[in-house]
């Protein structure tokens, strides 16, 4: 059996496009995730590629930025390799304005976004009416409308990478050896584990419940009010979520609290006040200290580095993230953002 130049263990977001972005430049990947691809958080439901808002531009920004605009090819060339889907579109996104100053600052990132997104989106200020029967209600009888947020069907888009990953040659299993340099993607546990390695805490955990429903809204703009998202997927399905729970009995559970946020989804859009509910979700979601990915060197250990971290952002990060890893740990290039190295979180 050939060796292996790199090993991954998780089949997560990032490890699997760590290892895509690593076997299209020709190295042999192993990835180890003894429950499979996509078990953890990125076996979820909603799959909200958002962008943050275009002010204080930062390095974090910048790169999701990058990522966000990457998303569309990579994921076009995902698919055409694995002959599978993964669910992306970019179908923008709808957020209520609450008053006259919100209103203001709306208009004011309008004119921020112009020049930081390059041209190649666009955050605007629209009236409710332009979205009838699917806009939430606003107090202003106006919008925010930008068109780089995309959705992601988690489940889909794990599978699809995977696909590709093993069309490439690449080996995704369930065990095996650890050859080569080593990649730990290994999601909120491996945070925990690092935590007590280093005798620090680095990240923990947050739990997340969402829901899938049936109901056919593909072609519109997800929606983002009351710190809910809503996003209809290519499958006549829409899913909504999540709670961020920190303390947590069963990371696995579903409970009231989803139960609310399905009640809250259905007051913020009556399109889908009776639409059935298919499927429920509960996992954890790993957060690094500094709230950014954690990227770089495995701390006193030679060969050996980390992707972890993705939180609420993994999907959207994943393209960028799979590139600045396969350049360290294959060439030793590090253009890792200052504020994403593993030492950020210390």
């Amino acid at each position: 059996m050939a060796i292996m130049d790199v090993t991954i263990y998780g089949a997560g977001i990032f490890g699997l496009s760590v290892a895509w972005s690593c076997v299209k430049r020709g190295a042999k990947v192993r990835v180890i995730d003894p429950h499979g691809v996509g078990a953890g958080s990125s076996g979820g439901l909603v799959g909200a590629l958002a962008p943050h808002v275009p002010e204080r531009w930062n390095t974090k920004k910048a790169f999701q930025f990058d990522s966000l605009i990457m998303a569309e090819e990579y994921w076009a060339e995902v698919e055409a390799v694995s002959g599978l889907s993964s669910g992306y579109g970019r179908t923008g996104r709808l957020q209520p304005i609450a008053d006259a100053r919100q209103l203001a600052l709306a208009r004011d990132r309008k004119a921020e976004a112009a020049t930081l997104w390059q041209g190649k989106a666009v955050w605007d200020v629209r009236p409710v009416s332009d979205f009838p029967g699917w806009a939430p209600d606003s107090p202003t009888g106006y919008l925010i409308h930008d068109t780089l947020t995309a959705r992601m069907n988690p489940r889909f888009a794990a599978k699809a990478l995977a696909g590709a990953v093993q069309a490439k040659g690449g080996e995704i299993a369930q065990e095996g050896r650890e050859e080569g340099r080593v990649v730990w993607a290994t999601g909120w546990q491996g945070l925990l584990d690092l935590s007590q390695e280093l005798g620090k805490p680095v990240g923990n955990g947050v739990k997340g419940q969402s829901a899938l429903l049936q109901h056919e809204a593909a072609h519109l703009p997800q929606l983002f009010a009351d710190a809910l998202h809503i996003i209809p997927h290519a499958n006549g399905t829409v899913a909504i979520g999540s709670t961020s729970e920190r303390e947590f009995d069963d990371p696995a559970s579903c409970d009231a609290a989803l139960d609310d946020i399905i009640a809250g989804a259905r007051a913020i859009c009556p399109a889908i006040a009776d639409a059935p509910v298919i499927d429920r979700w509960a996992g954890v979601r790993p957060r690094a200290k500094s709230r950014a990915p954690m990227l770089g060197h495995y701390p006193g250990r030679s060969g050996h580095f980390i992707a972890n971290g993705g939180f609420k952002i993994g999907f959207g990060m994943g393209p960028k993230v799979g590139e600045v890893m396969a350049d360290l740990v294959l060439e030793g290039r590090d253009t890792i953002p200052e504020d994403f190295r593993v030492e950020a979180s210390f």
